[in-house]
C-alpha cells in the first residue's frame, strides 16, 4: 500500500462515522412507519383475524371496488378536500392581511383565530352537531328570529358534507392563518416601499407583491390542508356519521364501516387504497407547487 493511500483509507473509514448519528431516527422511523406499512400491504392480501390470516390475493380489493356507495364516498373525499383547501386558503391569506396590518388587539386576535386548532376534533363535532340541529339548534334559531327559516345543515343530503366541511374549516384556518403570518411577516418591506414609490396602491400591493412573495405560505396551506381533507374521518364521523344515508361517507368513514362489521381485511385493502389516492393526488400537486416556485 503506497504512502499515499493511507490517508484516503483513513478518511473513508472517519466517513462512517457520522452516519451512526441517522441510526436512532432510521430505527424509529422503520419501527413506526415502515414496518406497519409493509405488514399493511401484506393483511390487505389476506382474509385476517386476531389469530390467523389467509392469503387471498387481491380478492379483498376487488371486493372494496365493488362496495355500492364507494364511488359517491371517493367524491365525497375529493369534494371535502378541495372545499376545505381552498377556503383555508382563502380565508387564511385574509386573516394573515389583517393580523399584519396595525390594527388594535392584534396579538389577542391572533390568540382567537388559533385557538379552536388546539380544540379537540370530537368535541368540535359533537358541539355544532348541537348548534346545527334543524329545530332546537341555536343557528336556526338564531336564523328564525330575523325570519329566515334555517336549513337541515347535517340532516340534508345536499347539504351535510359542506356544513361539515365548513365547521373543519372553522377549526383548521387558524393554523393556515399562522403559516401566512409567518411568510408575509419574512416579506422584505423593501417591495411595499418601491411600490409605494410607484404609486401602487393597496389593492395593487396586495396582487402583485404579498400574493406572489406569499407563494411558499399558499403552497404549504394546500398541501397540507388538502392532506387533512383526503384523510378526513374524526370530524365526518362525530358529526353525521357518514349520514344522512352515505350523503357525506368519504373513504374513510366506508374503511371504519367495513371494520366494525367484521371485515378487517377489507378494511385493510381499504387503507392502502386511501394511501394510494392520497400519493397519487397529492404528490403531482406538490411537484406543481414547487416547480412554480422555482420559475419565480
Amino acid at each position: 500500500m503506497t504512502a499515499s493511500a493511507v490517508p484516503a483509507l483513513k478518511m473513508q473509514r472517519r466517513s462512517l462515522y457520522p452516519g451512526w448519528f441517522y441510526a436512532p431516527a432510521a430505527v424509529v422511523y422503520s419501527v413506526l412507519f415502515l414496518a406497519p406499512t409493509f405488514a399493511s400491504l401484506y393483511f390487505s392480501l389476506t382474509r385476517w383475524t386476531l389469530f390467523d390470516a389467509t392469503f387471498i390475493g387481491l380478492d379483498n380489493f376487488a371486493q372494496f371496488f365493488r362496495e355500492p356507495f364507494l364511488i359517491q364516498g371517493l367524491v365525497n373525499t375529493v369534494i371535502y378536500a378541495v372545499v376545505t383547501s381552498g377556503l383555508k386558503v382563502v380565508i387564511g391569506m385574509a386573516l394573515a392581511v389583517m393580523l399584519t396590518s396595525q390594527i388594535m388587539a392584534r396579538g389577542y386576535l391572533r390568540s382567537v383565530i388559533f385557538f379552536p386548532v388546539l380544540v379537540s376534533t370530537i368535541g368540535v363535532g359533537m358541539t355544532f352537531t348541537v348548534l346545527m340541529h334543524p329545530t332546537l339548534g341555536m343557528i336556526n334559531q338564531t336564523l328564525a328570529m330575523i325570519g329566515i327559516q334555517g336549513p337541515g345543515w347535517l340532516v340534508d343530503p345536499k347539504l351535510a358534507l359542506f356544513s361539515v366541511a365548513l365547521v373543519d374549516v372553522w377549526k383548521g384556518v387558524g393554523l393556515a392563518t399562522v403559516i401566512y403570518i409567518a411568510g408575509l411577516v419574512a416579506i422584505p418591506k423593501d417591495y411595499y416601499e418601491a411600490a409605494r414609490i410607484d404609486g401602487a396602491t393597496r389593492l395593487q400591493n396586495f396582487f402583485y407583491v404579498t400574493l406572489p412573495l406569499s407563494r411558499p405560505a399558499t403552497a404549504t396551506v394546500i398541501t397540507l390542508s388538502f392532506i387533512g381533507g383526503l384523510r378526513t374521518f374524526d370530524l365526518i364521523w362525530a358529526m353525521t356519521k357518514g349520514g344522512p344515508g352515505f350523503a357525506s361517507d368519504t373513504v374513510a368513514s366506508v374503511i371504519y364501516k367495513q371494520y366494525q362489521a367484521g371485515f378487517y381485511g377489507l378494511s385493510t385493502a381499504g387503507n392502502v387504497v386511501l394511501f394510494i389516492l392520497i400519493a397519487v393526488l397529492v404528490v403531482p400537486l406538490t411537484m406543481f407547487l414547487n416547480r412554480k416556485q422555482g420559475h419565480e
